[in-house]
């Protein structure tokens, strides 16, 4: 159950006050067009501003009045025996008078739109919108202020950074505020505390020292000082308690008589604890530990490899200097070579070491580094150059094990291309592709035969093809991807007309490598001349290796449409003809998943059929018997599921796939095999299962349109109807898809693309539809399978996988769900839920769901502020639709409790409070209850909210605040959330009394409550606003309730009556009442 706002614990009902609230208008209507339990995406009103709501930005400067002009002006004229003339004094003003001179507006000069830009940026920063700050102190800067100017604007600057804990850019701007005004204190204290992040402690406490020798009586840069002296004398004792032990264990570890022993790996155990920590770290590298650690490397015994490569880990993890010193010493050649090795351990410690380095690297090219580093590193681009092209190297080169093949692969798919098409550097694509490209095509076409051919795994050709595929997609223009299909084509060339048979088979597997990555290099590779042609000989050749790389070759042909329609006129004989005769296995199930794939060319439309009636099902039986066959290995199985992914477009062959339990079960297990390349057929042949796939409605008026024009109208089959996909849902989940799909997750290997993961995050949502399957979804592992995919993929794949995390964290206790730390992963997904390019559906779950989190702990609530949530939810609380409206003011009352939103709620010049008020006369029950809950609370932590009450007004319409009508703050990016009231909301009214009154009179028990709360916060707060409420009809409403049966109500009812007697307000009766 999802959990209701937090609050002084009230509830209740409606009396007819909604109509009062808006000013006399009718009661909201609620959705429009929209489903009333599923909100779709919201229609926002057109956020009118006018002109007494007109605030500057950051982004622009604000343009002052104009000046008046001469004639504007009320003075009289001066006397004309005060001009003065050229010569002598005129007694008489001249026969003709001078027109009056008129001025233009004179601009702001710059100083003044720099003090602007200042002022702008320090509100921005009060209301906490650090980046909006960040914005209007750069454009003061762009403008060419005063150096002194510019100091403040830089030590401010620095401040943002500080509370952006972007410490790196604190130090920078700081230390440029300095250079600027060298007695600037407020910059020397910023720096320092940027320095004590970035664990500089002696230049901190250096420039702190500056800062208590400026100003001798500030406490706190003395207690700041004491601090920082505290943490470099613990860093000190901890360093020279480390010396001895250090030199003991590489004692240990190097001494020949020690071989074996416990005791030598207790010490390699240690090494590699100490290394984790930065001291540590440091205190191996600086005690000559890399000269020692490649003398562990050296010796070629697997559990000292091992300890040195962690190691070195510990040593190279986020520190740049180190990681090239590192390289220095061992050499790039060395540590590379490593990953080629027979031994799997060793190989995988190695390319976790290369991938921590690279890490380092970029990060020193994409930021750099200040002080001390910055003297050490020499060229980090270079050093990563170096590396990329000793991994292109051992790609080809002999001797080198399959496994570190596929490693030096998959570390080349995570460093070169692009993080974000945003990124418009992709030199480094360029590079590879001119320096490696016929290396990693050598790797993709490398066949079993004949022998002398490079040692390649199961998983190879795929991530070349992968490697390929993400080289193609980061070129930016047509140029760049001419040449990379030239280098291709002339690859392909060269071997497919000098190398005779051998020559053909290599360029026709290179053909299927590009086929399955960059498709549209291998479309053009496939139509050379001669390919295609080789490619249907050889189908019929005798020899099992060249009529597998043939019957492949075709099937991955044969996935654009035009082509399938090709090789279904002229090679569905030959596929047929070769699974009915050939008496091997691995043919036949190749040439089946070729049938499968051209059956299934018309996709979900039930309307376009390839095959006669029952073909369909007749393929999709085979594929299930060989897929159960143990007997075969899992290189060819995984064939009958790529066979199974096609066929399954089909609803009946889905109807009788989830009914095999033992289809299923053998599925499920090859998916947690070494074979990695099965995973993107699983994960397709689950989506088309449980239709997660995107599908729209047609229009029934374009599809009578489209058939009076005898167009192609698509068919959906009955059996996809959403009765028969529950029904599919439920069987899955009994079979243990989700454990299945939590190992597919943890999966690392360049196998599992974005696109993989996209797809397992369609399953997953499609999963949790139906709020009964959820605890199922959960005890199977499906909330901790869900964070990595909402963090990490494609953008469609994160929202699918954000929205399934909302759906568990609103009907499940999000502690049992989200154990230990992974509850605080879940905020960042569920608030980009918030965004606008969301759909209603999922904005409106993300609220709820953080309402649930909200009301957990204050460090969550802390978690969703920093995520910069609460201007989206103030947004939400104007939106038309009832419910996400609704659930925006619930999550907002459960945020109140943080001493930061009720800041917020303080500050001066803003309409929260008042839209609170407002929202406790609705009349949606459950929105009443949220802001009076809210109301509430606020009250109660922050008494001086309670003076504000009483000027809640809306008899103007101009100061009228409806709901569906959000101020212009909200749509003004940067602009703090403030909205001001017109001038026509000084007029006083007694609208929030009217308000109050229905509270306290409401038959809900819980709103009842949540009103006597707010009632008696009131009167606690000040002597004026008791009297206010004694005055009117509370007070007899008050005496009706505390005369009631026990309860919190009549106890607060009680409470309010006893404050006012206090305050000699009233005076009990005769009877002591």
């Amino acid at each position: 159950m999802r959990s209701r706002p937090s609050g002084p614990a009230p509830p209740g009902a409606r009396t007819a006050v909604a109509s009062d609230v808006r000013g006399g208008g009718a009661p909201h209507s609620g959705f429009r067009s929209l489903d009333a339990a599923r909100p779709q995406r919201p229609r926002r009103r057109a956020p009118g501003r006018s002109s007494a709501m007109a605030v500057s930005g950051p982004g622009t400067p604000p343009t002052p009045a104009p000046l008046r002009t001469c004639s504007d002006h009320s003075r009289p004229p001066p006397s004309p025996l005060s001009r003065p003339s050229m010569g002598r004094w005129s007694p008489t003003p001249p026969r003709t008078p001078k027109p009056t001179l008129t001025f233009a507006p004179l601009a702001p000069s710059t100083g003044q739109l720099v003090e602007q830009l200042r002022k702008d940026g320090n509100e921005l920063f009060k209301c906490g919108d650090y980046e909006g700050a960040l914005t209007a102190y750069t454009q003061a800067l762009d403008l060419g202020a005063t150096p002194q100017d510019q100091a403040v604007l830089h030590r401010n600057r620095a401040a943002c950074h500080l509370k952006l804990e972007d410490y790196s850019q604190a130090e920078a701007e700081a230390s440029k505020a300095i250079d600027k005004d060298g007695g600037d204190v407020k910059a020397l204290y910023r720096r320092s505390q940027a320095l004590e992040k970035l664990g500089r402690l002696d230049q901190a406490a250096l420039d702190l020292q500056r800062c208590v020798s400026l100003e001798p009586k500030n406490r706190v840069f003395q207690e700041a000082l004491r601090s920082i002296g505290g943490q470099i004398q613990e860093k000190v004792r901890y360093m020279s308690s480390t010396d001895a032990k250090v030199e003991q264990m590489f004692q240990i570890l190097l001494d020949p008589q020690e071989k074996g022993t416990e005791k030598k790996q207790k010490a390699s155990q240690n090494l590699v604890v100490l290394a984790r920590e930065e001291a540590g770290a440091e205190k191996i590298f600086r005690s000559n530990g890399v000269p020692l650690l490649q003398r562990l490397l050296d010796t070629g015994e697997t559990d000292l490899m091992l300890a040195a490569l962690r190691t070195l880990v510990g040593i190279c993890s986020e520190h740049q200097s180190r990681t090239v010193a590192t390289l220095s010493v061992l050499g790039t050649r060395r540590v590379v070579s490593v990953l080629g090795v027979e031994n799997q351990a060793v190989s995988l410690a190695a390319c976790h070491l290369l991938q921590v380095m690279f890490d380092a690297l970029k990060e020193g090219v994409k930021k750099g580094f200040r002080g001390k580093e910055g003297a050490i590193i020499v060229d980090p681009a270079r050093e990563l150059k170096v590396l990329i092209s000793n991994l292109l190297e051992l790609l080809t080169e002999a001797g080198v094990s399959g496994q570190g093949r596929d490693h030096a692969l998959s570390l080349l798919i995570k460093v070169v291309p692009r993080k974000s098409l945003k990124d418009p550097d992709n030199s480094l694509t360029l590079w590879v592709i001119d320096q490696g490209l016929k290396k990693i095509l050598a790797v993709g076409g490398s066949v079993q035969e004949p022998p002398g051919e490079l040692s390649v795994t199961a998983n190879s050709r795929m991530s070349a093809s992968i490697l390929l595929s993400k080289l193609f997609d980061d070129l930016k223009c047509d140029a760049e991807r001419e040449n990379f299909h030239r280098l291709c084509e002339n690859y392909i060339r060269s071997w497919f007309e000098d190398h005779g048979l051998a020559g053909k088979l290599r360029a026709i597997q290179t053909v299927s490598c590009l086929l399955q990555g960059p498709c549209d290099a291998g479309n053009r590779a496939l139509e050379l001349s001669g390919v295609m042609e080789s490619v249907i000989a050889l189908c019929a050749s005798e020899r099992e290796e060249e009529q597998l790389v043939a019957v492949e070759a075709l099937i991955h042909a044969a996935g654009k449409a035009k082509r399938a329609s090709f090789i279904t006129a002229n090679c569905v004989s030959l596929l047929k003809d070769l699974y009915k005769r050939s008496d091997k296995d691995s043919i036949r199930i190749r040439a089946l998943v070729g049938l499968c794939k051209l059956g299934s060319a018309g996709g979900t439309d039930f309307s376009m059929k390839q095959f006669a009636e029952g073909s369909t099902l007749k393929l999709a039986k085979q594929c299930r018997k060989w897929l159960c066959n143990d007997q075969i290995d899992a290189g060819t199985r995984r064939w009958a599921v790529e066979g199974l992914a096609y066929l399954t477009f089909d609803a009946d062959v889905k109807e009788e796939f989830v009914e095999d339990k033992a289809a299923l079960k053998a599925l499920f297990q090859l998916s947690q095999s070494e074979e990695r390349a099965v995973l993107f057929a699983v994960a397709s042949a689950l989506v088309n299962c449980t239709n997660s796939y995107d599908y729209e409605e047609p229009d029934p008026k374009m599809v009578e349109l489209a058939k009076y024009a005898k167009q192609h109208v698509p068919e959906q089959h009955p059996k996809d109807k959403p009765s028969f996909v529950r029904a599919r849902v439920k069987k899955l989940l009994a079979a243990g898809v989700v454990s299945a799909m939590t190992c597919m997750v943890k999966t690392e290997s360049p196998v599992m693309t974005n696109s993989c993961r996209e797809l397992l995050s369609r399953v997953f949502l499609a999963l949790v539809e139906e709020a009964e399957d959820r605890g199922t979804v959960v005890a199977q592992g499906g909330g901790k399978a869900l964070l990595p995919l909402a963090l990490e993929g494609t953008d469609v794949g994160q929202t699918k996988a954000a929205q399934a995390l909302a759906k568990l964290t609103i009907t499940s206790n999000p502690e049992m769900t989200f154990p230990g730390e992974r509850v605080y992963e879940v905020v960042r997904p569920l608030v980009s839920l918030l965004h606008l390019n969301c759909s209603g559906l999922q904005n409106f779950e993300a609220l709820m769901a953080l309402t649930n989190l909200a009301g957990i702990s204050e460090r969550l609530r802390q978690k969703i502020l920093k995520e910069k949530a609460v201007p989206m939810i103030e947004g939400y609380m104007f939106e038309d639709h009832e419910l996400i409206r609704r659930a925006a003011t619930e999550c907002m009352c459960n945020l109140a409790m943080s001493k930061e939103v009720q800041d917020l709620f303080e500050a001066e010049g803003n309409d929260r409070l008042k839209l609170l008020v407002l929202y406790s006369g609705e009349d949606d029950e459950l929105l009443r209850r949220a802001a009076a809950g809210g109301l509430a609370m606020l009250t109660s932590m922050r008494p001086s909210l309670c003076s504000r009450i009483p000027q809640v007004v809306s008899a103007s319409p101009l100061g009228r605040v409806e709901a569906g009508t959000a101020p212009a703050w909200h749509w003004r990016v940067g602009v703090p959330p403030v909205a001001r009231c017109s001038r026509d909301c000084s007029l006083q009214t007694t609208h929030w009394l009217e308000i109050l009154q229905a509270l306290l009179l409401s038959p809900n028990q819980e709103l009842q409550h949540r009103g006597a709360v707010v009632a008696l916060n009131m009167v606690e707060a000040s002597r004026e606003t008791a009297a206010t409420l004694m005055e009117s009809e509370v007070l007899e409403i008050l005496s009706v309730l505390a005369k009631g049966a026990e309860g919190p109500v009549s106890r607060a009812a009680v409470a309010c009556l006893g404050k006012a007697v206090e305050y000699g307000l009233i005076k009990p009766n005769q009877d002591g009442e």
